[in-house]
């Protein structure tokens, strides 16, 4: 609650509030104000990223179908989830083109059908194996820009080869359980 009063100030009237003394808990303001305005860095305090729990209705050797990207409404066989959070799945490819590759599980609808999936050894895949190496540097020119030799480096090549020899293991113990179940 405030009261008003009327002064006169240099000759001029003036209308000032004036505010019931009242001591109030707690709250001390500081007569000290820093001369120029200091920025200082905000930061929200966050916990650390944490990957997504796994839905209740997916576990390893169930079949999703995907809903997003190159494969849409391929069905595929999970196979585990990385440590990003992410789901590892495959085709297989040798069925239906589906290469091990990693899904969002916001992105798929797990089915009741279910493959066993013993056997099958994804222990080697995690995320590093989808990582992308790094093009050496160029320097730009008008000739390499007009050249078409696109040679991979050797490294390159060897990564591939092991890519390629992966997916061939998961593809042969993995049809070999799709043949042994009915799915109809």
């Amino acid at each position: 609650q405030s009261t008003w009063g009327i002064f006169l100030r240099s000759g001029k009237a003036m209308q000032v509030e004036k505010q019931k003394q009242g001591k109030k808990k707690g709250t001390r303001i500081s007569r000290w104000y820093p001369a120029d305005d200091v920025q200082h860095h905000f930061k929200r305090p966050s916990k650390a990223p944490r990957p997504a729990r796994l839905r209740a209705n997916i576990k390893p050797g169930t079949v999703l179908i995907l809903l997003g990207g190159r494969f849409r409404g391929k069905r595929v066989v999970f196979l585990k989830q990385l440590k990003s959070g992410l789901l590892l799945v495959t085709g297989p490819f040798k069925i239906n083109g589906v290469p091990l590759k990693r899904v969002n599980q916001s992105y798929v609808i797990p089915t009741s059908t279910t493959v066993d999936i013993n056997g099958v050894d994804v222990s080697k895949v995690d995320d590093s194996y989808f990582a992308k190496s790094k093009a050496p540097a160029v320097k730009k020119s008008e000739a390499a820009f007009f050249s078409a030799s696109t040679e991979k480096s050797e490294e390159e090549k060897k990564r591939l080869a092991e890519k390629k020899s992966t997916q061939s293991k998961v593809d042969s113990a993995l049809v070999a359980n799709i043949k042994n179940c009915l799915l109809y």
